[in-house]
């Protein structure tokens, strides 16, 4: 689409749409200066926030400077995009820094920091402005008290989610960052929720997650809406069902949140396994409710791209041939993620293209990590592989796959198997394990594929798995 393709390009240059926008109903008025000290100095011992060598006096000065600097340009030229000084600059980013101290966080809490900050953003020409901004209210929310306290400024909440159609990067990263950070706290995470639920964020992260190339802002969304359908199912629901639009009110055309992760996750393959991952667990979430097993079984819906990418992604990027079988280790969560979401897909492939056998490639992947373990296991290299609660679901959900492939299982596709020595005496052996006893219909039929196209293996498997 044209419109998200110049929408991505904006994202990456950097730029604000509108400041003039993002406009609190309480900001009519720039916020009070902090209060001067009644003479004009302090004691030492006084001037230090909390048991930090941080100055209170230093601190209010700044940000007095930063409300004057904000009001004078405001005054001077509304429409110009604003210069951040150096020196200005330098002082802010302290203040970020210093905000990640609890005592700091306080004590700009009660300062009433969140309101100068509110102002300052709400009147912002300037993205890196916008961006110190916005990071400093994210330290802020680190802690559960000070978190509180933010969180309960409804003009500030209002504006951080209108901040989510920015199109600068870094305010973008923050703004998700802070509302990840808010979202993860169970004392605001159902105010935040609520918020969410009323103001039309989807869109936003939708149009983010299609078109940016920033792989820490990628990452960082991606965390945001995997929690998001991790605390909130109704919310799922309704994002995975919202129907797309031929083109919204500002031209944009309106994508499903399953394609939108699934560029994502194209755009973080080569750059970020731990992105991939999180893309791959909200889509995995996805698969666990019936609306979204519905969408994805739609034979025009996301559910053909999904599977075609994440098998690609298991087949060619995890568990190799060449791999030691230690990889598992390395490799146990995200390939607990990708196996989930195929075999939640895999019987959908019936509505997509007619019945028809998972592919070879991806057979032998299974046949693989369930091989590896098996080696780990025979050297002695899995002491602690026994007690490690990832790595056995990995292996539960791997068996459960491969009993669901070997139901069905076709007689040309065991014959192929063993042509291209995935199928070997070992692997058998190896995936007869896995089946038995809990799979023994799916055992049952290999071994009656395997007895029309290779009798001598199947005479192994008789011979070791006697009924």
């Amino acid at each position: 689409m044209d419109s998200s393709s110049d929408g991505a390009e904006g994202v990456e240059k950097g730029s604000l749409t509108s400041p003039n926008e993002i406009q609190s109903p309480a900001m009519d008025r720039n916020p009070s200066p902090p209060p001067e000290t009644a003479d004009g100095e302090e004691d030492d011992d006084l001037d230090a926030i909390g048991d930090t060598v941080y100055s209170k006096h230093w601190l209010f000065s700044t940000l007095t400077r930063l409300i004057h600097m904000v009001t004078e340009h405001s005054e001077q030229d509304t429409e110009g995009q604003m210069q951040l000084p150096e020196d200005d600059e330098e002082d802010l980013c302290k203040v970020w820094d210093m905000a990640m101290d609890k005592d700091v966080a306080g004590f700009l809490q009660e300062f009433k920091a969140s309101d100068i900050l509110l102002g300052v953003i709400a009147k912002s020409h300037c993205p890196r402005l916008t961006e110190i901004c916005v990071g400093i209210l994210g330290n802020i929310a680190c802690f559960p008290d000070t978190c509180l306290t933010l969180s309960q400024n409804e003009d500030l909440g209002a504006v951080l989610l209108l901040l989510l159609g920015d199109t600068d990067p870094q305010t973008l990263l923050e703004t998700s960052r802070l509302l990840l950070t808010c979202v993860s706290q169970k004392d605001v995470c159902s105010l935040w929720l609520q918020r969410i639920r009323q103001q039309p964020v989807q869109s936003s992260l939708c149009f983010i997650m299609c078109s940016s190339t920033n792989t820490d802002l990628l990452e960082k969304v991606g965390e945001l809406v995997d929690k998001l359908f991790d605390l909130d199912e109704e919310l799922m629901k309704s994002w995975i069902t919202a129907q797309p639009t031929e083109e919204e009110d500002d031209g944009e055309s309106h994508l499903d949140v399953a394609s939108c992760l699934v560029e994502a996750a194209k755009q973080l393959r080569r750059e970020s396994l731990n992105g991939l991952e999180i893309y791959l667990h909200a889509l995995q979430l996805l698969t666990t409710i019936d609306e979204g097993i519905q969408v994805f079984a739609a034979t025009d819906g996301p559910g053909k791209t999904i599977w075609d990418f994440v098998s690609e992604v298991v087949c060619e990027d995890l568990c190799q041939p060449n791999d030691l079988p230690v990889i598992l280790q390395e490799q146990k969560s995200i390939l607990v993620q990708a196996f989930s979401v195929l075999q939640a897909l895999y019987s959908c492939q019936d509505q997509w293209k007619g019945k028809s056998d998972a592919s070879l490639p991806l057979i032998a992947t299974i046949l693989r990590v369930l091989q590896y373990h098996t080696e780990c296991r025979d050297d002695g290299t899995d002491t602690e592989d026994r007690t490690d609660d990832q790595l056995q679901t990995l292996l539960e959900i791997t068996a459960e796959f491969l009993a669901d492939i070997c139901k069905q299982i076709s007689k040309d596709s065991v014959a192929e198997l063993v042509k291209k020595g995935f199928l070997t005496e070992k692997t058998c052996v190896t995936a007869a394990c896995s089946l038995l006893p809990t799979f023994r219909t799916s055992f049952q039929h290999l071994q009656l594929m395997l007895a029309e196209t290779d009798p001598q293996l199947a005479d192994v498997l008789r011979k070791q798995f006697p009924d």
